[in-house]
């Protein structure tokens, strides 16, 4: 009997100024977090790079690994610790290639078993399903269902990432089919007591599962 752990993956609102390093530093401090994504749209990249400069920073006070959304560019340019590509953000070959072997690099397969051994082969370190529940960070267009997870596990050593919708409330189903990660934004950024109170509440459910 094994244990394997699932993990929390922050993933940024679109808005990261004003007080969000706060909010940033108090989710983190909170309890354990793998990994935070900085996901900002309609800004250049100069821009772009002021607003993570500080989130970088307390990201790497707290050992949590810094993806920048969509933009390689930009993770090379910022020094990132990975990146994480939509469907038509580019090649994973591609993103290797320009951010060094030590990068995290993800891929966004929807409910799709294909996509998601493509980018497999393609060298991705991760891949993405989703979206599980109903959200509102971004327009839905996919929906996956927990056996996807369980499929991926039961063929692969890539760890797998649920993301869509996911709260405390319903994150369990997710941890029990197979998630190596659960990515999560509006559910932590709009807690009613906070993204402290938000972080901790997600870590008492992702314990260990035992596996065969």
């Amino acid at each position: 009997m094994t244990t394997i752990t699932c993990q929390l993956y922050l993933i940024s609102p679109l808005d990261v100024g004003e007080d969000f390093p706060a909010k940033l530093a108090e989710a983190l401090s909170a309890a354990p977090v793998a990994a935070f994504q900085f996901r900002v749209k309609g800004v250049n990249q100069h821009e772009a790079a002021r607003l993570a400069e500080p989130l970088q920073a307390i990201c790497a006070d707290h050992d949590v690994a810094f993806i920048v959304n969509d933009d390689m560019a930009l993770a090379k340019r910022i020094g990132a610790d990975g990146v994480h590509l939509g469907q038509g953000d580019g090649d994973p070959r591609e993103a290797r290639r320009l951010l060094g072997p030590d990068a995290q690099i993800g891929v966004t397969c929807h409910a799709s078993r294909h996509l998601a051994m493509d980018a497999g082969e393609a060298g991705a370190d991760y891949v993405a399903f989703g979206a599980f529940f109903p959200t509102t960070t971004k327009e839905v267009e996919h929906r996956a269902e927990p056996e996807i997870l369980r499929w991926w596990q039961g063929l692969f050593e890539l760890p797998c990432v649920a993301i869509g919708g996911i709260t405390p409330e319903n994150a369990k189903s997710l941890v029990d089919a197979g998630a190596d990660f659960l990515a999560v934004s509006s559910a932590v950024w709009t807690h009613a007591e906070g993204p402290g109170a938000a972080v901790r509440a997600f870590d008492a459910i992702l314990s260990a599962r035992p596996i065969d």
